[in-house]
């Protein structure tokens, strides 16, 4: 890839990245679109032509083997997201050379309307909501979290679904999320209600049988994981709280029953996000840390690079900090000056983009690491790391793919002394599916991982990580920078399943005990294959994909039920509804319902969607 001009670079990746951005409310209360005039060609348009549009147009090229997103697909995001991400974001550090009023310009042409008041979001402009909000009673099937227990297998054993009846299954029914765009919060089913956010920032609870709405809360941004309601001690009648975290880095806890805010805190690293979701284990959460700095790094201008991956220990009754730990244990340190003088520095990376696993057993807790921003990348990147429990001190870690050093919009190769790594990628982390702990029936337990390099490994928790095996998903082509199992597994007693993101789709079942390769299931997928994290009850793999449809895939191989989910949805809500791609948020299944949270873009230029469905076959 030919190497790009330093500005043309950053203000390029500023733009590419904006499917990735951060919605948020006005940091300075302002108003952010009234007083300008309604006529002539609208203000951002020559900034987005001058800044932007020689990398979205309809050829656009690729950057770091991923091709920006069109003009058409940025437009289906909300200018908020676009605007935050800008200022407050992600990309905060390559908009450093437009001002605030040529940022929030550029995100209302690219969205194509203004920026709104956040009280839009609100359940207070929706219809038909719940006439009355009983107390709150942690009672009933749940799937509470990431997963539906805490070893991070996402199987529901207790479904209150069969095999046989999947295929009757129906939709039973849909709630928009206003102003929303991608659906990456996944559904959290408890105490007979479901818990879900979104891009639009706000959280809601719903009657988990009708859709209706019982109350919602406003976050500071975008709220990407998965919200995980546990008991809370110490705020008087409160019994149980609803903890979550948005990608600004924010972590909360709002009572459950009410949405009332109980506490809020922000205690990772300073320039760090929150994908992953959090863990919650004998009073603690545990929160998994990104660091921001892969798209920045590329810029010769900037002095790339300190940001890294970390996980946090919270007392989950005050959000107080009770560790946090980077995943790269080496401190900081110069690296020179680049071609044109910048400082370096590092080593950076190794970001935590899963839901932390908890294992009280050995006192441990298991990530999965992403790529190095720096070369040489550090020997915990794109590795299972496992943590102890009280300190967070790192006690083992395997690496599965050394020396990955990968930074957004960097070519292939680089001369060295410059800003770039010399060799690139090939950016193959353990991306945002969580360390499996699987309790063997014989009493021996094995930690099952796969990651965006399609290597499946099963570890041994007990010999500090030793490999017990290891499987190719892939025989052909290597997978590209996009990675081959995006969002992770599910493991049911004898099995583990994967998503393929390639051409055709796929889903391979593995043998837990050999690592052998049972059937590997062909979707008939679009292009680009699945991507969202699989789920799974007795007999049955729920698996999603770019193409937005949703999959039952049978203990053979075969398909038993789908549902195309990329089309206009009447909603409980009376909100306007469409669904899309299918991606980080996955299904969960509770008392016989399968809940879904459909409209991806992702970097791959996903379909837009900002619905909640429900189905059943009652």
């Amino acid at each position: 890839m030919p190497a790009l001009r330093s500005r043309h670079l950053a203000l390029a990746l500023m733009a590419s990245c904006l499917t990735v951005a951060v919605y948020a409310r006005d940091p300075e209360g302002g108003q952010l679109s009234g007083g300008r005039p309604k006529f002539g060609p609208p203000p951002g348009a020559a900034l987005f032509t001058d800044h932007c549009a020689m990398c979205h147009n309809d050829h656009a090229s690729a950057i770091g083997g991923r091709v920006p997103p069109s003009q058409t697909a940025l437009a289906a995001l909300p200018p908020e997201r676009i605007f935050d991400t800008l200022v407050n974001g992600k990309m905060q550090q390559q908009a450093e050379g437009l001002s605030r009023v040529e940022r929030r310009e550029i995100a209302e042409f690219v969205a194509r309307r203004q920026i709104t008041d956040a009280s839009g979001t609100d359940i207070k402009v929706m219809h038909h909501n719940c006439p009355v909000n009983p107390a709150f009673r942690m009672t009933g099937a749940a799937w509470n979290g990431w997963s539906a227990a805490g070893d991070n297998a996402r199987f529901q054993r207790d479904a209150g679904l069969s095999a046989a009846q999947v295929p009757h299954l129906r939709l039973k029914w849909a709630f928009g999320l206003p102003q929303g765009a991608s659906s990456f919060s996944q559904p959290t089913i408890a105490g007979g209600r479901v818990f879900v956010a979104g891009d639009n920032g706000t959280l809601y609870a719903l009657d988990a049988r009708s859709g209706c709405a019982y109350w919602s809360f406003a976050a500071d941004s975008a709220v990407r994981s998965a919200p995980i309601v546990r008991p809370i001690a110490g705020h008087g009648a409160n019994r149980y709280a609803v903890f979550f975290a948005s990608g600004a880095g924010s972590v909360y806890a709002v009572d459950a029953g009410n949405g009332h805010k109980l506490w809020q805190v922000k205690p990772g690293p300073a320039v760090s996000g929150i994908t992953g979701s959090p863990a919650y284990a004998a009073g603690r959460l545990y929160i998994p840390y990104v660091g921001t700095e892969t798209l920045a790094g590329a810029d010769p201008k900037y002095p790339c690079c300190s940001s890294r991956g970390a996980v946090a220990s919270l007392d989950a009754n005050t959000g107080a900090r009770i560790w946090l730990v980077d995943t790269i244990q080496q401190p900081l340190a110069s690296r020179g000056k680049n071609e044109i003088g910048t400082p370096l520095q590092g080593p950076a990376g190794a970001s935590v983009w899963n839901s932390p696993t908890v294992d009280l057993k050995r006192g441990l807790i298991y990530v999965g690491t992403g790529n190095g921003y720096t070369e040489p990348a550090a020997a915990t990147s794109d590795s299972v790391v496992a943590l102890d429990i009280a300190t967070g001190a790192i006690r083992w870690h395997h690496q599965e793919i050394p020396q990955d050093a990968f930074v957004l919009g960097c070519p292939d190769t680089s001369p060295a002394g410059r800003h770039c790594p010399t060799r690139l990628g090939p950016d193959w982390d353990f991306g945002g599916g969580s360390v499996i702990l699987h309790h063997g029936p014989d009493g021996h337990d094995v930690l099952l991982a796969a990651g965006k390099a399609g290597i499946a490994i099963a570890l041994d928790p007990d010999h500090a990580g030793q490999l017990v095996w290891r499987h190719k998903l892939w025989s052909d082509h290597a997978p590209t920078a996009d990675g081959l199992v995006v969002f992770g597994g599910a493991a049911d007693a004898t099995r583990v399943y994967y998503p393929l993101q390639r051409a055709g789709g796929g889903l391979t079942a593995l043998d837990i005990a050999t690592g052998r390769e049972d059937w590997t299931a062909a979707l008939d997928a679009d292009g680009r294959g699945q991507v969202s994290p699989a789920s799974a009850i007795p007999g049955v793999v729920f698996t999603g994909g770019w193409d937005g449809v949703l999959r039952a895939v049978g203990g053979d191989g075969k398909v038993l039920w789908r549902y195309d989910t990329r089309r206009d949805f009447t909603t409980v809500n009376g909100v306007k509804a469409h669904g899309g791609s299918i991606g980080s948020s996955g299904v969960t299944v509770a008392d016989g319902v399968v809940y879904l949270a459909s409209g991806y873009i992702g970097m791959q230029q996903g379909s837009p969607g900002n619905v909640v469905l429900a189905f059943s076959v009652r």
